[in-house]
């Protein structure tokens, strides 16, 4: 499953700078997060750094429309980083 950032977000610059993925960028009136690109930070961190670092409790969440298994964010990732190895 790929994370969501709610409205809650206060546009504190954290997120964005620490996803290894380049999944956020600024939307219109907050962050965003790309879908094709979140990978929950599976294949680098233990956790999602941008849920780790953000000052806001609940602003980054699972997104329930973009559901997915541990083994699809892996394969993700794999795609993403390693696809010259492929």
């Amino acid at each position: 499953m790929a994370l969501l950032i709610t409205p809650k977000c206060i546009n504190c610059d954290m997120c964005e700078p620490e996803c290894p993925n380049q999944a956020i960028s600024m939307g219109l009136d907050t962050y965003e997060i790309d879908p094709l690109r979140c990978t929950e930070c599976v294949g680098h961190y233990d956790v999602p750094t941008c849920q780790k670092v953000c000052p806001i409790d609940n602003t980054i969440i699972r997104d329930p429309q973009q559901v997915e298994t541990q083994e699809q964010l892996w394969e993700k990732f794999v795609v993403m980083h390693h696809a010259d190895r492929l």
